[in-house]
């Protein structure tokens, strides 16, 4: 008999744990054959925004290429799973566990109705190195905060990686609907798409770039991080790939300060990889904190109405060039620099008292690499209602941040075209250059320090 794999965020052929049991079943039960199924589910297509349907039709398209054409189909997967399923005659429907607010949902209605015609929807792995749910305290009771729960997902461990299965034989029972047209918004650049871009990726990084991760990730003028996020978030390549060449690395590391430098780098890196596991963890255990505040008494504190200031945030035209900086970086890369990410965030909630949800919105829409765990409790975890908290008092200083971080305003100066002519860190103050911001840059549409006070009073009311 036939099985089917249907893909969703695991586009990738190496290291694919809900693969090898379908090619292995397939092959158990004599036949060899594999629906390679994606299916178009309108409520997914439908909100992505512009750069992630471009980059998800593209990464399709080369799988597509590999595997010799998609079984693909369009519409509501209860409907379109079974439908395909049947037509195969298939055993069985493979697919990695999805633990996203509304992935679990889907899967808890197209589990039974496959069972209702015989057929048994089997999940194996999940796009993280521990799947959500998996780590907890020794009573049994989830981490709410990220350092002890690193420490126990380190020592919860993973599986080494498994190669590509080979020979597979795929199968289509039925005719397949086109590969939607897709493209990024004018003037939008996405990074190349598809597993042997993500490999090509991770190996530079891994060869140029992962022995400075440590001292230099911070700084978006030196565009030093490895670029990963949206090869992970569509599964090109699996996370623990990646922390098993962490580990190689380490374990291949000499003596001396050079060797102390490189682990001190692959430390941290798997430490970021540990906080994308930690947020999918934790918007597991509480999908409401996708769009609720997580700490629910932060819903009533006071926020500003969004208007024409949310607006300006968004258009990258607030008059404090770190920020306009990142957010004209999102509008033509698709893309932020993850510093960045938290001083754009504290700018609109603490600066402008803009609520959070807002911000997310806006991130998930233009975003490459947009995933609802990592976006929303990031913002959650600037705005004070999220695990790991930042202290509400600590209010990023758009100005300084830029200054410690952009230290010669090379990364204003690359996004922000009114300011390409200014010299150093004189970027970050244009305000201060004879006769005012140049090229009709707009002067700073709040006062920080008398919107910090006013943040820090709001909080107080609250408590």
């Amino acid at each position: 008999m036939t099985t089917v794999m249907w893909f969703r965020r695991d586009l990738r052929l190496a290291d694919n744990p809900a693969l090898r049991a379908a090619v292995d079943e397939a092959s158990a039960r004599g036949s060899g054959r594999v629906v390679p199924l994606f299916v178009l589910d309108p409520a997914l297509w439908g909100p992505a925004g512009p750069s992630r349907r471009a980059y998800l039709a593209a990464s399709l398209r080369d799988l597509g290429e590999r595997i010799g054409g998609w079984q693909l189909r369009r519409g509501d997967p209860v409907d379109e799973v079974v439908r395909v399923a049947r037509a195969a005659d298939a055993s069985s429907v493979h697919i990695a566990a999805d633990s996203g607010p509304y992935g679990s949902q889907r899967d808890q209605r197209v589990g039974p109705a496959l069972a209702e015609h015989g057929i048994e929807l089997v999940r194996t792995g999940s796009p993280y190195a521990v799947t959500p749910g998996r780590v907890t305290k020794d009573d049994g009771t989830p981490y709410a905060v990220y350092t002890p729960f690193s420490r126990a997902w380190a020592e919860h461990g993973w599986r080494r990686p498994v190669g590509s299965p080979r020979g597979v034989d795929w199968a289509r029972p039925l005719a397949s609907v086109d590969l939607p047209a897709a493209e990024p918004s004018v003037g939008t650049r996405l990074p190349a798409a598809g597993e042997a871009a993500a490999r090509r990726q991770w190996r530079a990084f891994l060869d140029d770039g992962v022995d400075g991760y440590r001292g230099d990730r911070d700084r978006p003028d030196l565009d030093r991080t490895s670029r990963m996020s949206v090869h992970l978030k569509w599964g090109e390549i699996h996370p623990r790939t990646m922390l098993a060449d962490l580990a190689d690395l380490g374990d291949l590391a000499d003596q001396g300060s050079s060797a102390r430098q490189r682990g001190e780098s692959l430390r941290s890196y798997r430490q970021e990889l540990a906080w994308r596991e930690f947020y999918a963890d934790v918007l597991w255990r509480r999908p409401d904190s996708a769009r609720d505040y997580l700490r629910a008494e932060f819903a009533g504190m006071s926020y500003a109405r969004p208007g024409e200031q949310l607006a300006a945030w968004a258009d990258g035209r607030t008059g404090f060039p770190i920020v306009d900086a990142g957010m004209r970086q999102l509008r033509r890369e698709a893309w932020m620099h993850n510093r960045v990410r938290m001083i754009v965030a504290s700018f609109l909630v603490k600066d402008l008292h803009v609520e959070w949800q807002h911000g997310a919105r806006h991130f998930l829409h233009w975003l490459v690499d947009g995933d609802l765990a990592s976006n929303n409790h990031g913002w959650q975890w600037v705005a004070g209602s999220g695990t790991d908290a930042s202290p509400y008092f600590r209010v990023f200083n758009p100005v300084t941040q830029g200054k410690k971080f952009d230290p010669d305003g090379a990364y204003v100066r690359r996004f922000v075209e009114e300011l390409a002519d200014v010299d150093g860190p004189a970027a970050h103050e244009p305000w201060t250059l004879p006769g005012g911001p140049p090229n009709g840059y707009p002067l700073p549409m709040v006062d920080h320090k008398a919107e910090r006070a006013d943040a820090l009073a709001r909080y107080q009311a609250l408590r």
